[in-house]
């Protein structure tokens, strides 16, 4: 395994960081207690979940993964060697199970308090907010919003200050981001800046070869001001494992079971870039899997890169990936593709 820190910390985290998203409804507590042995065994000491998890979200399934990680965390005594993320939910209608209102004093609080208690622990190394309660362009939106987007954005002070609340009580360590914009980020940062409150470290937005969105703008924020890309999606909901190509339907795939979750990966011109690409790694005798999670890891934003996997097989080729260096012939033929399709997945 390959390791770096969190930005502006000294606490070491995996390339490749373990996804939990499916566990406690495509997988059970034992598929997830088998991952989590693997992957620590491989040396995957970052792992990511949510409160809202398992997904599809459900008010039945509404922290299920975070318990399931509390029961191995139990049941092993190995807390001490993950480094742990996880997330507060935004507002909408897909959360309105889990609260109504912005992220404030007693949301996060009742988030927070919440997590930590199906996680069995007493503290979570990054806690992040998993969107934004304004209209943003992400989760399949192209274009900036601005019909729907008129209304007041976060009080940013008051969820520093909250955080920071929880950060001097030591239940939560660092904090982070997710599906944010280069605006909303950087408000951040300058409020942190101005009344001398935690920074926020990384930030969690999808990113794969057919969607490279992040490089308009957020990937100079990230270099600049040192925050760092987790990177999620990085096969595109498995759509960049091919199994789709010419109509795949495969038994039990997520895209199968769940089509709206990969609607946004199956356009006709991320159909036709994914089939460029998968032409790329058998040429260089890879698979497309590899391909792609392998450029990622070896991006200079990037922090880590999630892999989540249903499948043993799929969790031992992803990790695999970190083996694999591009070399500047294939780095150039994917621009190639890149250049002809460029982002055909929002």
């Amino acid at each position: 395994m390959k390791y770096t820190t969190l930005p502006n910390t000294d606490t070491k985290v995996s390339k490749i960081c373990l996804g939990t998203m499916t566990w406690g409804r495509q997988n059970t507590q034992e598929d997830g207690f088998e991952q989590m042995d693997y992957a620590l065994e491989r040396g995957v000491n970052f792992w990511d979940t949510a409160e809202l998890y398992s997904v599809p979200a459900t008010p039945e399934t509404y922290g299920a993964t975070e318990r399931i990680i509390g029961n191995w965390f139990k049941k092993t005594g190995k807390r001490d060697q993950v480094v742990l993320a996880s997330k507060i939910a935004g507002g909408g209608a897909y959360t309105a199970h889990i609260r109504s209102g912005k992220f404030g004093r007693k949301n996060i609080t009742e988030a927070i308090e919440g997590s930590l208690k199906r996680l069995q622990t007493d503290y979570i190394d990054l806690y992040q907010l998993h969107w934004p309660d304004r209209g943003v362009n992400c989760f399949g939106v192209r274009d900036y919003p601005y019909k729907t987007s008129t209304k007041e954005a976060e009080n940013h002070l008051e969820i520093l200050e909250t955080l920071n609340d929880f950060v001097k009580q030591g239940k939560i360590k660092h904090i982070g981001l997710s599906n944010e914009t280069p605006w909303g980020t950087m408000k951040y940062l300058q409020t942190a800046e101005q009344h001398n409150l935690p920074k926020m470290l990384t930030i969690q937005n999808s990113y794969s070869l057919i969607h490279r969105g992040y490089e308009v703008g957020m990937s100079e924020v990230s270099m600049r001001e040192n925050i760092g890309l987790l990177a999620y999606s990085p096969l595109a909901q498995g759509v960049l494992s091919g199994k789709y190509l010419n109509g795949g339907q495969p038994e039990g795939a997520r895209g199968t079971l769940f089509p709206r979750f990969i609607a946004r990966y199956m356009t006709e011109g991320s159909q036709q870039a994914v089939a460029e690409y998968l032409k790329i790694a058998e040429k260089h005798g890879l698979t497309l899997a590899q391909l792609s999670l392998a450029y990622i890891n070896q991006l200079p934003f990037v922090t880590s890169n999630i892999i989540g996997a249903t499948k043993m097989s799929q969790l031992k080729e992803n990790i695999d990936s970190i083996n694999i260096e591009l070399s500047e012939e294939i780095l150039d033929e994917i621009e190639v593709i890149h250049a002809m399709i460029p982002n055909p997945a929002p």
